[in-house]
């Protein structure tokens, strides 16, 4: 890859490495059984999408410890995309969603292959939560034959239990939060440790460590990984509930339908008055009453949770909050020690994870 930093081009190299080893993976698994196919299909189909975001910080956190590029690095990278892949399964499966990137998710999909089964949909969801357990036990094959040497996968190996530890520990906490009183504060956990982490934070350190880099350069990482990685998922928490669901390609109703202790969803009840939260408990509760199947219609008045949002400007609140934190980790890397390649893609970076509209 040349210096100039080609985002089209490294996610190609990305997803012609993920295509090859999950098809691999997969054609092994209908090998079994023919009648493990539509599993396989899903496991394949996992991986069809995604800007490649974790890749390419696990990439720069490599080049920002001065080593060059490389294709076994390339593939200790896309590892991390199915991390990603397995964990957009598990959540897709825990909230009940019924689309990603506008095709069934895989516990909808997977309805299809049981046809004869007592409990169709259980069977689905059982299904769906197997191949996400592949997909997490895959990531740590290919991070493994990735063709670095031992020593330097070495260095990285407690990374990988941290991040497997924090996502977890994220996903957990958006459970046992889900319902309850909305609070910001509360909500900034979730987000750092459900996405912000395993989003920039790790994958940077992952390709530090990888290179060999400095204990600073870690920090510094870290000090441009976290905010970064908050504005990441507050952009999504915005998206969910005003963006367009044919760009997203996700239901627009999710969010709300679950109860789930979103940034947006706190600072809305936190700005407004005691009439607007028992309305907006009332919207809530017809919501998720009128739609308890997921099926991604919308159900009571989410155009009313909208409009009440606008009027107390949680919207422009959780802008404000995206912006101050894309300046928080720009500053970083103004103080960074790292490769002017390096500083400038992830400057690039950062835009890319906190301006876009999917």
């Amino acid at each position: 890859m040349a210096e100039g930093w080609d985002p089209a081009a490294f996610k190609a190299r990305v997803d012609k490495v993920l295509g090859r080893f999950v098809a691999r993976e997969a054609d092994a698994l209908a090998a079994v059984d023919a009648d493990l196919r539509p599993v396989a299909g899903e496991l394949e189909a996992a991986v069809a999408h995604g800007k490649r975001l974790r890749a390419a910080f696990c990439y720069w956190g490599w080049r920002g410890g001065g080593q060059p590029d490389s294709d076994a690095l390339v593939r200790a990278a896309a590892a991390v995309e199915l991390v990603h892949a397995a964990a957009v399964v598990h959540d897709d499966l825990i909230d009940g969603s019924p689309l990603r990137h506008g095709r069934p998710t895989a516990h909808r999909a997977l309805r299809s292959a049981v046809p004869g089964h007592p409990r169709p949909a259980g069977a689905a969801r059982s299904l769906a939560m197997l191949v996400g357990d592949l997909l997490m036990a895959l990531a740590g094959q290919l991070f493994a034959e990735s063709g670095l040497p031992t020593a330097y996968l070495g260095r990285a190996r407690p990374l990988w239990a941290a991040l497997a530890r924090e996502l977890i520990a994220g996903e957990c906490l958006e459970i046992l939060h889900t319902g309850g009183m909305p609070d910001t504060a509360v909500s900034l956990k979730v987000i750092r440790y459900k996405t912000a982490k395993y989003t920039v934070e790790q994958p940077l350190l992952i390709g530090g460590a990888l290179a060999g880099a400095a204990p600073r350069l870690g920090e510094g990482y870290s000090a441009y990984g976290l905010p970064l990685g908050e504005a990441f998922q507050l952009r999504d928490d915005l998206l969910g509930l005003f963006g367009d669901p044919a760009d997203t390609g996700k239901a627009d109703a999710d969010d709300l339908r679950g109860r789930r202790p979103t940034a947006l969803l706190a600072e809305a009840w936190r700005l407004t008055d005691a009439a607007g939260r028992a309305r907006l408990r009332a919207l809530l509760d017809g919501s998720a009453d009128g739609n308890a199947d997921g099926d991604g219609s919308e159900g009571g008045g989410l155009d009313e949770v909208r409009e009440l949002m606008r009027r107390v400007r949680a919207p422009e609140r959780v802008e404000a909050m995206i912006a101050a934190r894309v300046e928080e980790a720009l500053r970083v890397l103004d103080e960074l020690d790292a490769p002017r390649a390096t500083v400038a893609a992830l400057t690039s970076l950062a835009h890319a994870a906190s301006a876009r509209a999917s």
